[in-house]
């Protein structure tokens, strides 16, 4: 623990994102704390392909180009990243906080708490699988679209995610197909038109019902039609699971945070109840509060000018950018 941070962001979403980065452009030793393998939260995670169109200067842009966007930076505005990784909790000392992770223990002065509806993991498969699969055959993220090029890929799922995905891989794979325990989806209109008119092929009403390796390295899928006893297999080289997220807002409770349900009550100035920590985006709550990317972009940098007032950092006042990096 030699490394002491000025800042702990906790939470990679949007707001976290630009959260740290703000941060570091004040020159704060940062880190970024992100539980999921990549960066980028719901937008990146829940609809990447969906378009948003609340974001000042970036007319219509996708899920997955905003998180893109937000993580262009250079060499003067650089922080670290932590992914995969679970705060466990935290306690307080002379120098700040130490922060005990699934992974290891660091140390920063102040901490802001960026994790929108709570930490995200993925729905699993109802099935029994075997768990080495995961990563390879068997998939719940998109890391890589060229990972499935010339492959022959099953998607199942019904909402945005799920209906994105298997559009944007339809132009990579061989074969597509989705599968869904409805004959109807739950994405935007748009999309499912689309879909209507794309080359995925789709398997409904059906639910996933065992996944077995070949012996050529492949995954044999077993699937049910809804209120039938009739199965079927397909052969395919990746199954890429959207069955959605879950959120859970229990660990706020542990940390002793002050709640309004499962929100951080925050002041003006982001500050929570406990010293030199503080909260931004749609994790928090106060009056006239609203849940918008946007408003939590605004959010982040107040914590971090709060954090940096509350230290006693020698820096100039926070500025235009314009003025001072040009």
């Amino acid at each position: 623990m030699s490394k002491i941070y000025d800042v702990a962001v906790i939470g990679g979403g949007p707001v976290g994102i630009f959260t740290a980065y703000y941060a570091s452009m004040r020159t704060l030793k940062t880190v970024l704390i992100e539980s999921m393998p990549q960066l980028g939260g719901q937008p990146q995670q829940l609809y990447p392909q969906k378009k948003i169109y609340d974001v000042g200067g970036q007319f219509a842009v996708t899920g997955a180009q905003l998180i893109t966007n937000l993580l262009e930076t250079d060499e003067r505005f650089l922080y670290d990243k932590m992914l995969a990784t679970t705060v466990q909790g935290f306690t307080a000392t002379p120098q700040g906080y130490v922060i005990q992770t699934n992974k290891s223990t660091i140390q920063a002065r102040a901490i802001i708490i960026t994790v929108g509806n709570g930490p995200i993991q993925p729905r699993k498969l109802a099935c029994d699988y075997d768990p080495d699969l995961e990563g390879k055959q068997i998939n719940y993220f998109v890391s890589d679209l060229e990972d499935y090029r010339d492959q022959t890929v099953l998607v199942a799922g019904g909402g945005d995610s799920a209906v994105d995905w298997a559009l944007e891989i339809s132009h990579y794979a061989q074969q597509t197909f989705l599968l869904h325990r409805r004959s109807t989806f739950r994405a935007l209109e748009s999309s499912v038109q689309q879909l209507a008119h794309s080359k995925v092929q789709l398997l409904v009403p059906e639910i996933i019902k065992a996944c077995q390796l070949t012996a050529d390295q492949r995954l044999a899928v077993t699937y049910q039609t809804i209120k039938t006893t009739t199965t079927h297999q397909i052969i395919v080289d990746k199954l890429l699971v959207n069955y959605g997220m879950t959120a859970d807002s229990r660990l706020l409770r542990k940390w002793q945070l002050q709640l309004a349900g499962p929100f951080i009550q925050v002041n003006s100035t982001m500050h929570t109840n406990l010293p030199y920590i503080y909260a931004a985006g749609d994790a928090v709550c106060y009056p006239g509060k609203e849940r918008l990317i946007t408003l939590g972009w605004a959010e982040g940098p107040i914590a971090v000018n709060s954090a940096i007032n509350d230290l006693k950092i020698t820096k100039a006042p926070a500025g235009h950018s314009s003025s001072l990096f040009n």
